[in-house]
């Protein structure tokens, strides 16, 4: 599946070359939250940085002999949370871009001193590892940990200039085009969900008793000898849909009272046991807005970390789905609203200089509170700067799947080697 394009365009370019109704694509190498650099790759048990190796190296540092000193390779960095946000620095240059907050772990030990954390070997999650074969001494293993418990480190870390960032923000916060950001909100979205799924999985569901972190913790198991029931990591399916009329080409877009103003997306729920991804589509379409839809072809996925902590993982399941009736009734209890569009007035909704206005705001809330200087803007006002002619509607950003089903509709662009035309996809799944 080919995820719109290979090349990467810079919002900064776009809006050089555009009007402030830009309505241009933006098209990334991955989704957002995929391409996990670190992840790449499946080590083999034997590697000194494939799980297995480095949680046993891992234990022999935390076991208190004290002339053992952390091996030369691979090297171990350490990405500590707190309540669900990564620890994030701002480099300070002139684009205020950020960066995450890896200490060594020998820098880790010493900044947990004297903290109300005790330090212990099922604290740790492996993330993933970087090996360079033809530089074995330059391989790296990634951690992450939760250090919610030590108030003390929010200011230990603030004075190296650190600070605890929603991972939202930093979605917000992150240039595009730039690779290095894009792979580091990758990790951070995999680490978030692995630690938020720990919080959340402390008790076995068949039996009651705990459960504690194996095989790096990346997976559970069950303490009852007579019940060893492992648990694997949680993933929320949801389907998230642009429904077509093909007819008079319009798509159908909705509006939550929890969105900022003129924000309008697509549809999208869970899916329910007992169903396929078409039945979801199909049931959630009707449920929310009453209309019938028939033909349903897939798009794209993406990992969707920055949910509640009750589902540390979403996956977006995209699709386009052509309806079969147009008279919309909105249940007002899903929805604010929910009206047909038309392709020109999607294509207007696709405002890039909304998005340029909310990734420099956030970039510089997040150099901001790495700096100390107060809490900054909330994440709402993020996209309702008044600088210029403001949009009448615009759509999510680059960095939710939403936005991409909807400019890959608007600009007509190729889906599975099929381009979509003014009257539709026309194959089926």
């Amino acid at each position: 599946m080919r995820y719109l394009s290979k090349s990467i365009v810079s919002v900064k370019s776009l809006i050089s070359r555009k009007p402030y109704f830009s309505t241009m694509s933006i098209n990334l190498k991955s989704p957002v939250f995929a391409g996990n650099p670190i992840r790449s790759k499946t080590p083999k048990s034997t590697d000194p940085f494939s799980p297995t190796s480095a949680f046993q190296t891992l234990k022999i540092l935390l076991s208190g002999q004290t002339h053992i000193q952390e091996p030369s390779s691979p090297k171990f960095k350490v990405l500590p949370f707190r309540k669900g946000r990564p620890l994030a620095g701002s480099t300070g240059d002139s684009v205020n871009k950020w960066h995450l907050g890896w200490l060594n772990f020998g820098d880790f030990k010493g900044v947990l001193e004297g903290s109300e954390l005790k330090l212990s070997d099922d604290l740790l999650v492996y993330l993933g590892c970087e090996s360079k074969e033809e530089k074995e001494d330059d391989s790296v293993v990634y951690w992450a940990i939760d250090v919610s418990e030590s108030n003390s480190l929010v200011e230990k870390l603030g004075n190296r200039q650190f600070c605890f960032v929603e991972l939202r923000t930093l979605m917000v916060a992150t240039d595009w085009a730039d690779d290095s950001a894009m792979g580091e909100l990758a990790i951070a979205g995999h680490a978030r969900s692995l630690l938020e799924w720990h919080n959340t999985s402390r008790f076995c569901g068949s039996c009651g008793e705990i459960l504690v972190p194996t095989e790096a913790g990346r997976r559970k198991q069950c303490i009852n000898d007579s019940c060893k029931k492992r648990i694997y990591p949680r993933v929320d399916p949801v389907v998230i849909m642009l429904v077509i009329d093909k007819e008079n080409d319009r798509a159908l877009l909705s509006k939550q009272s929890r969105f900022v103003p003129r924000m309008w997306s697509c549809l999208a729920g869970f899916l329910e046991p007992g169903e396929n991804l078409e039945e979801a589509v199909r049931r959630e379409t009707w449920e929310e807005t009453g209309i019938q839809v028939g033909e349903v072809v897939y798009h794209s996925s993406q990992p969707w970390p920055v949910g509640p902590s009750s589902m540390p993982c979403q996956l977006m399941i995209g699709f386009f789905a052509y309806a079969m009736s147009l008279e919309i009734n909105v249940d007002k209890s899903e929805l604010e609203d929910a009206k047909w569009h038309t392709r020109e007035e999607v294509k207007k909704a696709l405002t890039f200089a909304e998005y340029e206005k909310a990734q420099k705001s956030s970039a510089y809330k997040v150099d901001q509170l790495c700096k100390g200087v107060g809490k900054g803007q909330n994440l709402a006002s993020d996209f309702n700067v008044e600088s210029g002619e403001l949009a009448a509607m615009f759509v999510p950003g680059p960095f939710a799947i939403a936005h991409h089903l909807i400019a890959s509709w608007a600009h007509q662009v190729s889906i599975n080697g099929i381009e979509t035309q003014k009257k539709g996809v026309l194959s089926r799944l």
